[in-house]
Order: C-alpha cells, then sequence, then structure tokens
C-alpha cells in the first residue's frame, strides 16, 4: 500500500490545519490592518471639520419680513419662533453639532432648503399668488405633520407643535389669507 492512501482524510486534515504561528500572524495583520483604518477615519474626519458649507445669517430688511407683512398674533409669533424660524429664516440659532462635520452639512443643508422654499425674514419678496400659496401650505404642512421635520424634534423638544398651537397657526393663516386677498 502506498503511503498515505490508506488514510486519505488525515492527509487532508494535514493540508487545511495551520501552524499556530500562521494565525497569530493573521491576527496580528488584520489587527494592524483595523488599526490603520481607523487612524485614517479620524484623520479624514479632522481634516473634514476645516471643509464644508459656510454657515449664514444673511442681514435683512426687516420692513420685509413676515412680521412686517402680515398682522401676526403674540401666539403664533411664539409658535413660529420656537419651531419655524431656525431653517425659515435669517435668524437661524446654530446649534453646537452645527460646527461638527459631517453634522455640519446635514444641518447646514436642511436650513439652506428651508429658506430657499419659504424665508419669512424675506416675505415681502414673494407676489400676491407666493403669498396666497404659502399661507395655505404652512397650514397643510403643520397638520400633516410634515413639518417641523422629524430630523429636527428629537434635539429640539420644544418646537414639536401640539393640535393646539396647529390649530392657531391653521386659524391665523386662514384670517390671513382672507384679509390679504379682500380688496
Amino acid at each position: 500500500m502506498r503511503k498515505g492512501i490508506a488514510f486519505p482524510h488525515i492527509r487532508r486534515q494535514s493540508r487545511v490545519a495551520k501552524p499556530p504561528q500562521q494565525a497569530t500572524s493573521m491576527k496580528s495583520r488584520l489587527f494592524r490592518i483595523m488599526r490603520w483604518t481607523v487612524i485614517v477615519g479620524i484623520c479624514c474626519l479632522v481634516v473634514s471639520q476645516f471643509f464644508g458649507p459656510a454657515k449664514t445669517n444673511p442681514s435683512t430688511d426687516t420692513s420685509q419680513s413676515i412680521e412686517a407683512r402680515l398682522q401676526i398674533t403674540p401666539p403664533v409669533a411664539a409658535i413660529l419662533d420656537r419651531s419655524c424660524n431656525d431653517c425659515h429664516s435669517n435668524k437661524t440659532r446654530w446649534p453646537w453639532y452645527s460646527n461638527v462635520a459631517p453634522v455640519s452639512w446635514f444641518v447646514i443643508n436642511h436650513v439652506d432648503e428651508g429658506r430657499e422654499n419659504l424665508n419669512f425674514s424675506e416675505w415681502g419678496r414673494y407676489t400676491q399668488r407666493d403669498v396666497d400659496g404659502l399661507l395655505k401650505q404652512i397650514c397643510r404642512e403643520v397638520k400633516t405633520g410634515a413639518m417641523p421635520l422629524t430630523s429636527y424634534t428629537p434635539l429640539h423638544p420644544r418646537s414639536r407643535l401640539s393640535k393646539e398651537d396647529v390649530k392657531t397657526l391653521c386659524d391665523w393663516t386662514t384670517a390671513e389669507h382672507l384679509r390679504v386677498t379682500s380688496p
């Protein structure tokens, strides 16, 4: 009988099994790769702090603001201030985490988009048709819960709107819509 044929499974096992030194060497190599991956990741995070979009609060003409153009009751002003102005005006209160990339990129993008869609600080620049549509949209968005954004409310719990807040805003938008569209 030829050597190794009688017990072929023994021979196969000996080919598969690695000496303990190779296993240790493999773990060591994997650990080095993971360590360098973490170091490079941290370096990228540190470098990213110096790049990214700018936080802005553009100067505004107060005669163009929503407060100057519409009749805003104190309860409505309070709701707009605590739930809307951070993203929909040029009076953004930038939280501490808006200074830390990559979270800052997300926050700045949301504010820029919010201002682009509706900016209470530049209300006077909207046409009568825009004002009509925006007043209706404000009520529609708060009724459906689309605003304030669900990504905003966990870190700003005071921004959540109660049913009473929604009713106050919708009553106000309806009254203002009637007032500004009447001859």
